[in-house]
């Protein structure tokens, strides 16, 4: 990932296809009876077949589950139905972001991070867990987060006591002493060792196991130097093979995927070869590490839209010049890798690294990706249906399907026409409530 660096807190269902539709409005009409809830809309984009589909009719259980799909001009549901009537726009599967960081702010970089007191970064998480939810991502990664705050605001969100997403928290990120994920910058007699950091592959077993017993339910490490972290190659490897091989066979062991920050080529390989399952920002990666990662069916995630925030801003968020230097060196390369792995047909992921820049503004990476290289559907699909199978969650998010959550979002006009669309989305509902929207 490109890290902010913030001193002291580091940061089953059938697929629905057009044949649903053609049930007949007693069979739908039995399937839903005694149901909660049913969302209509004039249009709805079923990311399995590519295909929109008009006047769906998306019925849902008092549990937030979808129990059927059907055609709203040939169903009735009764009066003891709650009807969520999203009107003349497109509905789509909630999106699923694959790599943020909710407690860390665009705005607050650097140095000027200091100037917070530890708990400050809690309560920023939990705004910025509303804010990525308005934006239409009902799910999302947290990949590195100090204190185990998304652990907390993952528990606060399925309590109902806040608003956000369903979050698949990480906790602190595994990393080497000096490296991206041992905060530096700070003069020895200010040294603190980042709980997360390991110097062996025996630190490194016991790490996991030490994230997994406090709530992490994916490990993050970095395996290779970073944008934010001062005083390290970007570029360069900083976890051995038999550190990143421990990690993930522990990992592995305990049900637990791992998502490797890499951009530099040789820790990209290296993480492939160790069975990591997700590489984050790939920016380096050569034509070999692409065909390492379509052998071993390893998923890239790269962050393609924030560096246009980042060189847009400069330092006024308190970033430093080394880092802009960084990102100047690999801004273009990363995106120029990407449309070398979209063409090559690595298995892509949608994810922003949210938290470099500000929150809510995840939608904009669609443009992006189409930009360099993908249709608008694969884009999307990078964004539901991949990301879904990536966390291992097929059965419960990623598409509009019967078993899966009703996790929908509602844009204005045709996102396969204009994928800007999802820039601006109208309305949302997670597990079949309404959070946002008329």
């Amino acid at each position: 990932m490109r890290f902010r660096v913030k001193f002291g807190s580091f940061l089953r269902g059938v697929g629905f296809a057009a044949a649903a539709l053609g049930a007949t409005g007693a069979m739908a009409q039995e399937d839903a009876a005694g149901q909660q809830t049913v969302i209509t809309a004039a249009h709805m984009l079923d990311v399995q077949s590519g295909k929109t589909i008009d006047n769906p009719a998306i019925f849902v259980g008092a549990d937030g589950r979808i129990t059927n799909v059907a055609d709203a001009r040939t169903v009735r549901w009764g009066d003891g139905v709650k009807h969520i009537d999203l009107g003349d726009r497109t509905l789509l599967p909630g999106l699923i972001d694959m790599h943020v960081h909710l407690t860390s702010l665009a705005e607050v970089g650097g140095y000027q991070a200091l100037r917070y007191t530890d708990s400050f970064w809690t309560v920023v998480g939990v705004a910025n867990a509303k804010k990525t939810l308005d934006a239409g991502f009902t799910t999302v990664r947290n990949v590195g987060s100090a204190d185990f705050e998304d652990v907390g605001l993952k528990q606060a969100i399925e309590g109902g006591y806040i608003a956000g997403p369903r979050i698949i928290p990480a906790g602190w990120a595994i990393g080497a002493t000096g490296g991206h994920c041992d905060n530096g910058g700070l003069p020895p007699s200010m040294d603190r060792k980042e709980p997360s950091v390991i110097d062996s592959p025996e630190e490194a077993r016991a790490k996991v196991r030490w994230l997994h017993k406090y709530g992490a339910r994916v490990i993050k490490i970095c395996a290779t130097g970073g944008v934010f972290s001062l005083g390290d190659s970007v570029g360069a490897q900083q976890l051995t093979l038999e550190e990143m091989k421990a990690i993930a066979d522990e990992a592995h062991m305990l049900g637990l995927k791992v998502a490797a920050h890499a951009h530099g080529d040789e820790g990209i390989r290296t993480a492939i070869l160790a069975g990591i399952d997700t590489i984050e920002h790939c920016s380096l990666a050569s034509d070999a590490a692409i065909k390492l990662a379509i052998e071993h069916g390893t998923w890239f995630d790269m962050d393609i839209y924030n560096d246009d925030y980042i060189l847009a801003t400069g330092t006024a968020n308190g970033t430093e010049q080394e880092s802009l230097d960084k990102e100047k060196a690999i801004g273009l390369a990363q995106r120029q890798t990407f449309q070398r792995a979209v063409k090559a047909g690595v298995k892509m992921l949608f994810g922003t690294d949210a938290g470099v820049y500000p929150h809510g503004d995840n939608g904009r990476q669609f443009a992006k990706m189409v930009e360099w290289g993908m249709t608008p559907l694969q884009a999307i699909r990078a964004a539901t249906l991949s990301g879904a199978e990536a966390l291992g969650m097929t059965g419960d998010v990623g598409a509009i399907a019967v078993g899966r959550y009703a996790d929908i979002i509602a844009v204005d006009g045709d996102p396969l026409a204009d994928v800007t669309r999802l820039q601006h989305v109208a309305a949302v509902v997670k597990g079949g409530v309404l959070v946002k929207g008329d």
